[in-house]
């Protein structure tokens, strides 16, 4: 059984993974710009988990998987509509590509791609942003 953290500790390690997730938005771009566009999707995709991560936390709702945030934040936020279906789908969409570019033969990613993914975790982030704070 995971220890409970205190409120401090909880509101410093959802302020945490926010920060995470800007930082690795900007991962992605540098990694857009040199032409890796798989590994430029694998970091929106986890710019976008740690936001969730970080939403699941701000509200203690504890998953203890990639596949289990992405089950909660559905359950908790998309199923209830406190974030509309197509903001739950920029998610969704990530967790498939990002396992996809990882994981699956001959799947390679292109610019346009990314640009278009970009824009979409842009938003995701910050709507995250906005019901957190």
């Amino acid at each position: 059984m995971k220890e409970e953290l205190s409120e401090e500790s909880r509101l410093s390690l959802v302020n945490y993974r926010l920060d995470r997730a800007n930082e690795t938005m900007k991962e992605a771009e540098l990694l857009k710009t040199e032409g890796f566009y798989n590994a430029a999707v694998n970091r929106l995709y986890y710019a976008c988990y740690y936001a969730v991560v970080a939403l699941l936390l701000k509200n203690n709702i504890q998953a203890q998987t990639h596949g289990g945030v992405k089950t909660m934040f559905g359950m908790h936020f998309v199923a209830n509509g406190k974030i509309s279906i197509k903001i739950g789908r920029i998610f969704a969409t990530l967790f498939e590509k990002r396992h996809s570019g990882d994981y699956d033969d001959f799947i390679y990613y292109d610019s346009d791609m990314v640009d278009e993914l970009y824009l979409q975790a842009e938003m995701f982030i910050k709507e995250i942003t906005n019901i957190i704070k």
